[in-house]
């Protein structure tokens, strides 16, 4: 059942698409079609995501902490098809700001682009840590 959601929302963010798709990097202020299947999209890679972060992150980064995935530090840059109608693999790219989880206060800033095809089979295909963000020392 998650297989054919995914290979659905993904279906329907190629029709509502073409080939390449540019996403404002200005916030959105209403609700529409295409922010809802972005959004669907991003709750289904939500686990790949974190996975990968946290292998990116803990404890390179960070050590106090696993960071946290929150959907509304997702930004969506691009979304293409690799093959064109050959196939359906499908690339997503976003910048994404991961979280510390409790507070909510963005730990960095990262490029990430994921290979999605028909399985559903979901990769990382690159990686770009942008910056660090100095997190803010406890009070003692």
């Amino acid at each position: 059942m998650k297989k054919m959601l995914i290979v659905f929302i993904l279906t329907l963010v190629c029709i509502t698409t073409y080939q390449k798709t540019i996403v404002s990097s200005a916030k959105p202020t209403q609700d529409s079609e295409e922010l809802r299947l972005q959004d669907m999209l991003m709750n289904m890679l939500y686990p790949y995501i974190q996975k990968d972060l946290h292998n990116i992150y803990y404890p390179k980064i960070t050590n106090d902490f696993s960071p946290q995935v929150t959907p509304w530090k997702i930004e969506v840059i691009e979304t293409r098809r690799v093959n064109g109608f050959r196939g359906f693999k499908l690339e997503i790219t976003f910048y994404i700001e991961p979280t510390d989880g409790g507070h909510w206060i963005s730990v960095g800033k990262d490029r990430m682009t994921y290979e999605i095809s028909f399985g559903p089979e979901v990769k990382l295909i690159n990686h770009t840590h942008l910056k660090t963000y100095e997190y803010p020392a406890p009070e003692s």
